[in-house]
């Protein structure tokens, strides 16, 4: 648990790096403030905190003045960074430093959303189970390959608290409430707050493709997750037929009348779904991420890539460049944001549903 260095109330200081998401903010803040408010004592006090003190935008334009900037914050008991879309672009060397040094005087550090990319970038992680947003778990796992990084809602180890996107940190924070003040209190707040229980840190961070197909169809859900458990070297439909007891006939009903599509095209969609993942959000070569996803080559791999989302990899890869300097420029000329080629929420189109980048 966080503790007070002091007889007062547990600070709490978030850090917001540009673009962060605001609901995974909120989702973060808003017990605290409803721990002070039922409990009717000051339990918890919390600020913002910037790279400097210009105002930071939300993914979602919203714009917040921090109350402090990384050189003049007050002492803290924790800190938790705040981030959202392109996390890689928009965190600085000198946030990346003092996040660094602070994990040296063993400070409490914490994460929503991808803000779990800049403690691994300060090499805070280090012995630590983690997690991170699922849509950015595969490019984390590449730039970080020493890191453990579980596909949990939330992981709390030793001073280190980490959450995925949308209201999984609304999750963390109770847990950290209850085992503080008691699970009166936090049965209280989740009771405000209209939710029917506080989930464990074992649910799953994405609906459940049983969810979605119900639950009268386990050997469709199995041969799913073989495909996604296998995209670096993808299984042949011989083989998936083979693992769920199942023949390539019953196969492909079952892909068509559930999911839309035969079986190779749902894993193909799969494949570049999660090779886009590693194009915007790493700096890996374009080869590399071509056999990562398994693909024979690089020009099978960007003439799939073309057909599916419109352009080829090297040109997506280098808008996604452009529209993140071009939103920079905006913000410092006092420009509106450009839209953004990705979304850090609780949830996305699964690749079989999600359209064609314009």
């Amino acid at each position: 648990m966080i503790k007070s260095k002091t007889a007062g109330p547990t600070r709490i200081g978030f850090l917001l790096i540009p673009d962060f998401s605001m609901l995974a903010f909120t989702s973060a803040l808003e017990p605290l403030r409803m721990a002070n408010q039922l409990s009717g004592e000051p339990l918890y006090e919390w600020i913002t905190v910037g790279g400097t003190r210009e105002a930071i935008d939300a993914s979602n334009g919203i714009t917040i003045t921090p109350d402090y900037s990384i050189q003049d914050v007050p002492q803290l008991d924790a800190l938790f960074v705040c981030s959202g879309n392109q996390i890689q672009h928009n965190i600085d060397n000198d946030v990346t430093a003092w996040i660094r040094s602070l994990s040296k005087r063993d400070m409490t550090l914490g994460a929503v959303c991808t803000g779990t990319y800049a403690l691994a970038k300060a090499d805070a992680l280090e012995g630590h189970r983690c997690t991170i947003h699922w849509e950015n778990m595969a490019s984390a796992r590449e730039e970080f390959p020493n890191l453990v990084i579980s596909p949990e809602l939330f992981e709390i180890d030793e001073g280190r608290y980490t959450s995925a996107g949308g209201i999984a940190p609304l999750d963390m924070i109770l847990h950290e409430i209850r085992n503080t003040h008691g699970s009166d209190l936090a049965s209280a707040i989740t009771e405000q707050f209209m939710c029917d229980r506080i989930r464990d840190k074992h649910d799953r961070q994405r609906v459940p493709l049983t969810q979605r197909i119900g639950t009268n169809q386990p050997k469709l859900a199995e041969a799913v997750s073989l495909m996604e458990a296998n995209i670096e070297e993808p299984m042949t439909l011989d083989e998936l037929s083979f693992h769920v007891g199942l023949s390539r006939r019953q196969l492909e009903r079952l892909y068509q009348r559930y999911l839309q599509c035969v079986p190779t095209r749902y894993y193909l969609e799969l494949r570049l779904e999660r090779a886009r993942q590693l194009l915007l959000q790493t700096s890996m070569p374009i080869v590399d991420i071509a056999l990562a996803c398994g693909f024979i080559s690089a020009p099978h791999f960007s003439k799939c890539y073309r057909d599916t989302f419109g352009l080829p990899p090297r040109d997506e890869r280098r808008r996604a460049a452009g529209q993140v300097e071009a939103s920079k420029a905006a913000k410092k000329n006092g420009g509106s944001n450009l839209r953004r080629t990705t979304v850090c929420s609780a949830s996305a189109p699964s690749a079989a549903s999600a359209p064609p980048a314009a």
